[in-house]
C-alpha cells in the first residue's frame, strides 16, 4: 500500500464568500475547525496582495483555532515574506500572482527569476518555516528550484485539470508522473494542486511519491450542498482508495 496522502484544505473561498458583503459571516477560523474535525491534515490560505479573500486577521484568528499545521501561499516578494515571518506558519507555498486574475493561472517561473527568488527566499530556507514552490510540472523549472535549495514542490495539476479530452489529459500525467520521479531522485518532496475534485483527484492521487494534495475551491462550492464536513469526509475517502 502507497504511504498516506496528507490533505490540505484551503479555505481562501469562505473569505470570498464573507467579502461579498462586509462584517464577519462566514467565519473563516469556523471553516478551519471544521476542515480539521473533517479529517483535514493541514489548512492553507492565500494572503493575496490585494487582500481578495483572506487578511492578516484570518491568518491569526486561524492560528489560534487550529490544532493542525497552517500553511501560507503567498507571492515572492519581501512583504510577503515579512508577513510569513511575524505570524510564522508551519510552511508558505510560494505562489505566481497577478492583480488582473480570478485564480492562480499557472506555476512559479523559477527558471527565469533564480537569481530574484534567491534573494527573497534565503531569508525563509534559513527559519523554521518549511518552504515550498508552485511550479509547473517542467523539468527546468524542477531543477531551478532545487538549486534553490528548496526542499518541497508543489506542482500545478491545473492544465491537468483543465484538460478537454482523454488524450491531452493523460499527456499532463504522464509529465507529473516524470517529474515527481526525477523530484524523488533529487530528494524534493511532492505535493499537488489545482483544480481537483471528485472526478479527477484519484490518477493524480495515485501517483507514487506525492505526499500531499491541496484542494480548496471545489471543496468550499461542494460544502454548499453538502457540508464542509461531508465533502471533505468523502475526498478523503476517494484518495484513500486510490492509493490502495
Amino acid at each position: 500500500m502507497k504511504n498516506y496522502i496528507r490533505l490540505g484544505v484551503n479555505i481562501d473561498h469562505v473569505a470570498t464568500i464573507r467579502n461579498a458583503r462586509g462584517g464577519f459571516l462566514p467565519d473563516v477560523s469556523r471553516a478551519a475547525q471544521l476542515a480539521e474535525k473533517a479529517g483535514a491534515d493541514l489548512i492553507t490560505v492565500h494572503i493575496r496582495e490585494d487582500r481578495r479573500h483572506i487578511n492578516e486577521i484570518d491568518l491569526q484568528n486561524i492560528l489560534e483555532a487550529i490544532k493542525i499545521p497552517l500553511n501560507l501561499e503567498i507571492a515572492a516578494n519581501e512583504k510577503m515574506v515579512s508577513i510569513a515571518k511575524k505570524f510564522k506558519p508551519h510552511s508558505v507555498c510560494f505562489v505566481p500572482e497577478k492583480r488582473q486574475e480570478v485564480t492562480t493561472e499557472g506555476g512559479l517561473d523559477v527558471y527565469s527569476n533564480i537569481e530574484n527568488l534567491k534573494k527573497i527566499i534565503n531569508p525563509l530556507l534559513d527559519s523554521d518555516i518549511n518552504v515550498s514552490l508552485f511550479i509547473d510540472p517542467y523539468e527546468n523549472q524542477l531543477i531551478a528550484s532545487h538549486n534553490l535549495g528548496v526542499k518541497t514542490i508543489e506542482f500545478h495539476t491545473g492544465s491537468y485539470a483543465n484538460a478537454i479530452n482523454n488524450k491531452d489529459k493523460l499527456s499532463e500525467l504522464k509529465k507529473m508522473k516524470e517529474c515527481i520521479l526525477q523530484a524523488q531522485k533529487l530528494k524534493i518532496a511532492s505535493h499537488a494542486g489545482h483544480g481537483l475534485n471528485y472526478e479527477n483527484v484519484s490518477l493524480i492521487a495515485s501517483i507514487p511519491n506525492i505526499v500531499e494534495l491541496n484542494i480548496g475551491h471545489f471543496l468550499i462550492g461542494e460544502a454548499i450542498f453538502h457540508g464542509l464536513d461531508n465533502v471533505i469526509i468523502k475526498m478523503r475517502k476517494i484518495i484513500e482508495d486510490a492509493i490502495k
